[in-house]
């Protein structure tokens, strides 16, 4: 039985205590350096692996912690640090990049909790979700609007030190706070903007709410500025709605201790059978999970996952 996308852990999204926000044009003081070049991987023939942790639980370095036992390869090629938001000021009346305390620590931390992923030669990259304040990826009221977030993303892209952005259009309440319902021309202007700023980092659709839906607008078809989209739903195949090559898509998503081993088998197999080049992942945790990582990477890279503490 699959997991839908709803039943998520929704903490990311929510208020709470000791909040702090980067505010436009502002410097880090911690973390602010560029990555380092990483160390060269083993070479790992087979699909880029994804993993999602949600930071309000669990510590981003769990990604580094899992090789595959012919090779040493990193099993994970993408981690994902779950979630920013995009909240709604009432004042301004303008969206802004808010981070609650647990990403704004592993942002501000980044010497310590991103930058050994890199070295490993494992990208960094951050989701930003919507927080029931109306503002979402999908009604800007204006092109000026949507490149004003755009640089909001791309600042902290750059001050962190991260590799890309990924948009997961879920819990936007759209009309929220006198906000409008999504437009076509939003996400295309947001998307388009992004990418100008940050031509050579990741930005990835989590392929879910009315942006994944409003690609193309004026002529212009946003698909090809994307580096990855993947299926929302835990446990199921779902080929994303996108205009990118298979190389770029992951048909399969699980969730690591929730999608059975059987399941992730198939779906890592099916994944190599119908050449799909990304693999999803979600919810990696703390535990030693290498027997559910191991039930993906067997089909995926032909190999057993290790797991070092």
């Amino acid at each position: 039985m699959f997991t839908p996308v709803r039943s998520r852990i929704r903490r990311a999204a929510l208020a709470l205590s000791a909040i702090t926000a980067l505010a436009l044009g502002a410097t880090a003081t911690t973390g602010a350096a560029a990555a380092p070049a990483p160390a060269p991987a083993p070479a790992k023939q087979g699909p880029t692996s994804v993993a999602y942790v949600e930071v309000n639980n669990n510590s981003m370095l769990n990604v580094g912690k899992y090789t595959l036992a012919n090779g040493g390869g990193n099993v994970f090629d993408v981690a994902v640090i779950f979630a920013a938001n995009i909240n709604y000021d009432t004042g301004t009346k303008a969206a802004t990049l808010y981070f609650n305390e647990n990403v704004q620590r592993v942002l501000d931390n980044a010497a310590t909790q991103i930058r050994p992923l890199q070295q490993k030669g494992i990208k960094v990259v951050l989701s930003v979700l919507g927080n029931h304040q109306g503002a979402g990826f999908a009604n800007f009221p204006s092109q000026q609007a949507a490149s004003a977030f755009a640089k909001q993303l791309s600042d902290t892209v750059a001050t962190y030190g991260l590799d890309g952005i990924d948009f997961d259009d879920e819990y936007a309440d759209y009309g929220n706070n006198g906000t409008g319902q999504p437009n076509a021309s939003s996400f295309v202007y947001l998307v388009s903007a992004l990418r100008a700023n940050m031509p050579d980092k990741i930005i990835s659709l989590y392929n879910i709410g009315p942006a994944a839906s409003r690609l193309s607008y004026g002529g212009v078809d946003v698909s090809s500025k994307f580096d990855y989209a993947w299926n929302p739903y835990y446990g199921t195949w779902q080929v994303p709605g996108i205009a990118l090559p298979k190389s770029k898509l992951s048909p399969a998503a699980v969730e690591i201790g929730g999608t059975s081993q059987s399941t992730a088998a198939d779906l890592a197999r099916r994944t190599v059978s119908e050449g799909y080049g990304v693999y999803l992942t979600y919810n990696l945790d703390g535990a030693d999970r290498s027997a559910d990582v191991s039930a993906f990477t067997r089909e995926l890279y032909g190999s057993d996952a290790h797991y070092t503490p």
